[in-house]
């Protein structure tokens, strides 16, 4: 009960009452002590009136006139003359005087708070104006005792009353929080709860229903995270059935084009001119299918198959990349270039670079292409710092913001209708597989341009 919603709000609902009725009690006393003494002052000056009727009063008639007044002795003051009316024998001297005359609310909250906490004050002295201007002043002695024990109980009356409204506001509220508060909350942990079972099913989705404000923007958001949840689900499903395809197809290529190599074994021995020279290539490339292949039923099983690491001529490999993408160019108006230096060596696995610079050569063809206007496509390297910089850029149309969103996840990343958004997925695998980082250094509408750096770290 303490640790929920809804109790612990009864018990500070409980609380910030009480607070405020003691607020209101102190000035509730004051006034309850005001008009108790205004009415002794009034009797008093009522008991008077019979003195001013007759000068002389028998001793008892006076006695009884004050006993229904309450005070032991009445001092009037008429025509600046101050008279004592009435009088008895006071039991000890005046512990107090109060003036009542123009006393301001903060004095009668003062002297009523004195009045309870001092139960020393047997007797005191009131001073107020005439009822009815009946004179200028009046005065009487009274026992403060009888005050305090009135102040008291009527103190007490308060606070149960105060105690009373606590506790059935208190509850109003607590049944209100409990039906437009808690029991929509637990409706929605309930929808959570339904969810987590089976977040795949779509028709666990909370639906929002709820007429706070507050609780409807909750449900809102919930339903937003739920439906992007399911739907990431579902796609990483697809994504493993397909890996799952793509991993048997791979098996069966690799089949294949491990008997297209027996072949290309004959074709290097004849003596055409031509064929001499363009078998070499054939077999690479067959080589490199074949280890794409086992690469991807690798993949299927865990990740990119670790680098085997080696130096290697960087120039030298990117020539074959872009001979390999001469031939796939065909008619169209694209020139390849490249500026590395000759003799510069680089320290990684060369199919894995192979691979990644492939990837993205061809991805920025396909941009070119797409385009139906000529453009260009350059491979450069320098060493900056520690690293190997390799930079991979086109004269294409550059990327849309949607593509940049999501350039490096699989199947999100695509630019090309109809492509699957892998290339650079696997392009930032490979390359974060050689401790290095694949990033976007420019794309507009004159181009765009990769980079990829490699730590040199040791090469000897």
């Amino acid at each position: 009960m303490v640790n929920s919603l809804s109790g612990r709000f009864l018990i500070l609902t409980i609380i910030f009452v009480m607070v405020a009725e003691v607020l209101i009690f102190v000035p509730s006393v004051a006034r309850f002590r005001e008009d108790y003494l205004l009415a002794r002052l009034e009797r008093a000056q009522i008991a008077s009136l019979a003195l001013l009727a007759d000068d002389m009063i028998e001793p008892e008639l006076e006695k009884e006139l004050l006993d229904n007044a309450g005070v032991f002795n009445v001092v009037l003051r008429r025509d600046e003359i101050r008279q004592l009316m009435l009088s008895s024998p006071i039991p000890g001297e005046v512990a107090q005087t109060f003036d009542l005359r123009d006393a301001s609310a903060w004095v009668l909250m003062r002297d009523a708070i004195l009045c309870l906490v001092d139960s020393e004050w047997t007797v005191i002295r009131v001073i107020g104006d005439p009822f009815r201007d009946g004179g200028e002043l009046i005065e009487v002695t009274m026992d403060g005792g009888p005050l305090r024990t009135a102040m008291i109980d009527y103190g007490l009356r308060i606070l149960l009353l105060s105690a009373a409204i606590s506790i059935i506001t208190a509850g109003l509220l607590f049944l209100a929080v409990r039906s437009l508060l808690v029991k929509p909350i637990k409706g929605v942990v309930g929808h959570i709860g339904a969810y987590a079972e089976a977040p795949e099913d779509a028709r666990r989705i909370i639906k929002p229903s709820a007429t706070v404000r507050e609780l409807r923007e909750a449900e809102e958001s919930l339903q937003s995270l739920q439906t992007q949840l399911t739907q990431a689900l579902r796609q990483k499903d697809r994504l493993a059935q397909l890996g799952g395809a793509v991993a048997r197809v791979s098996h069966d290529l690799r089949n294949i084009l491990t008997s297209a190599q027996l072949f290309t074994d004959r074709i290097e021995m004849s003596e055409d001119p031509a064929v001499k020279r363009m078998a070499p290539k054939l077999v690479n490339s067959i080589t490199r299918a074949v280890s794409l292949c086992e690469s991807t039923l690798a993949f299927g099983r865990a990740e990119e198959p670790a680098p085997v690491m080696t130096l290697f001529n960087l120039a030298e490999l990117t020539n074959e990349v872009l001979e390999a993408e001469r031939l796939a160019i065909g008619e169209a108006d694209v020139s390849l270039s490249e500026d590395i230096p000759a003799g510069l060596m680089v320290r990684g696995d060369p199919e894995q670079i192979y691979r990644a610079l492939s990837n993205m050569v061809r991805n920025a063809r396909q941009a070119i292409v797409a385009t139906s206007q000529p453009g260009e496509i350059n491979i450069a390297a320098r060493i900056e710092d520690a690293d190997w910089v390799i930079t991979v850029t086109d004269t294409g149309p550059g990327l849309p913001p949607k593509a940049r969103d999501h350039l490096f996840q699989p199947f999100q990343g695509g630019v090309r209708k109809g492509g699957s958004g892998l290339g650079l997925a696997i392009v930032a695998e490979l390359v974060r597989g050689h401790g290095g980082n694949l990033r976007l250094a420019r794309s507009d509408e004159t181009g765009t341009c990769f980079e990829i750096r490699l730590p040199m770290g040791d090469v000897g």
